[in-house]
C-alpha cells in the first residue's frame, strides 16, 4: 500500500502499526481483535506526536535544528552489527527469510550478505567518503541510510551523488547511472531522498564529524555535501512513504538506535526545511 501524498500521516503510522500486529488465526478473532489494532495505531501516532513536541510549530532553520536536538538522541550500532540490523530492519514483508535489495529491489536470502559478486552488502545511501566518516560507529553505521544492496550494483553506484539519467543498471532494473550520478529505480525514489535528508539533519559537526549538508550539484568528491537537493525534493513529493520503509523506521526505532527519520514521519517538513 502507498500513501497518498495528500493523506495524513497519521494515517501512514496507522498503516505501519497494523503491519506490525501479528495475524490472528480466525474470522472471529480478527474481528475481536479489531479494536485493539485501532486503539494500537492511536497510540502509535500519540507516542509519535509525543516525540517531535519540540519542534512543534516550527519551520525553517529552527524546525533543521529542533529536529537535529531530538534525533541526536540515538543507541549505537557497530558495522559488523549492522549485518545483522539489516536482516531485521529489511526483511521482505513476503518470505521472512530474506531481505529486499533496495536499488535492484530483489528479494534475496538474508544469508547470502558477504563480498560476492551475487552476495549482498552494506550500501551507505549517503556515500561514506562524503565527509570521510569510512566506517566508524555514527554516521558510519547509521541505520537511517544503509540498505542492502547487490555487491555489484553498490560498487556501480559507488559514491555518486543522484541525478537523472544515463545507462540502464545491470541487475537494478529501473535505475540509472552515469559517470557522476546514479537515479534510483521509482519504487525508492522517495526513501533515497528522506535517508539523505535525515543524514543532513542528524549530522551536523558535533560528535568529532563533518557537518553534512545538502546542495543542488553531482561530483561533490569528499566534500561532506551530497545532491542533488533540487531533485530530491520532487522525489520526497513523487515517492511517500510507504507500509516498508514506515516499517523500516518503527523497527529502528523500537529495537536498534531508538530514534527516528523525522521525514518518514513528517514528510511535508522537506520543503519547510529546504
Amino acid at each position: 500500500m502507498r500513501i497518498s501524498p495528500r493523506t495524513p500521516w497519521v494515517a501512514g503510522l496507522a498503516v505501519a502499526a497494523l503491519v506490525l500486529i501479528p495475524a490472528t488465526a480466525s474470522a472471529g478473532s480478527q474481528r475481536t481483535a479489531a479494536p485493539r489494532a485501532d486503539a494500537a495505531a492511536t497510540t502509535t501516532a500519540t507516542s509519535v506526536d509525543a516525540y517531535y513536541a519540540a519542534a512543534e510549530g516550527k519551520t525553517g532553520a529552527a524546525l533543521k535544528t529542533a529536529l537535529h536536538d531530538i534525533i541526536k538522541n540515538q543507541s549505537k550500532v557497530t558495522y559488523d552489527g549492522v549485518w545483522n540490523a539489516l536482516k531485521v530492519t529489511d526483511q521482505d514483508p513476503a518470505n521472512p527469510n530474506n531481505v529486499i535489495l533496495v536499488y535492484s529491489g530483489r528479494s534475496q536470502s538474508k544469508s547470502t550478505n558477504g563480498g560476492g559478486a551475487n552476495d549482498w552488502n552494506r550500501e551507505h545511501v549517503w556515500a561514506k567518503s562524503h565527509g570521510d566518516f569510512g566506517t566508524a560507529t555514527g554516521p558510519g553505521t547509521d541505520l537511517h541510510h544503509l540498505r542492502p544492496e547487490d555487491v555489484t550494483v553498490n560498487s556501480t553506484r559507488g559514491n555518486k551523488d543522484f541525478d537523472m539519467g544515463g545507462s540502464p543498471v545491470a541487475e537494478a532494473p529501473g535505475s540509472f547511472t552515469d559517470s557522476d550520478s546514479f537515479e534510483p529505480r521509482d519504487a525508492v525514489k522517495g526513501d533515497v531522498a528522506r535517508m539523505l535528508l535525515y543524514m543532513a539533519v542528524r549530522y551536523d559537526g558535533g560528535d568529532g564529524f563533518a557537518d553534512l549538508e545538502m546542495n543542488d550539484k553531482v561530483n561533490n568528491g569528499t566534500a561532506p555535501l551530497f545532491g542533488r537537493i533540487s531533485l530530491l525534493k520532487q522525489w520526497n513529493q513523487q515517492d511517500p512513504p510507504d507500509a516498508f520503509e514506515q516499517r523500516r523506521n518503527q523497527v529502528i526505532f523500537d529495537t536498534f538506535q531508538h530514534n527516528r527519520n523525522p521525514f518518514i514521519d513528517h514528510p511535508e517538513w522537506v520543503n519547510s526545511i529546504w
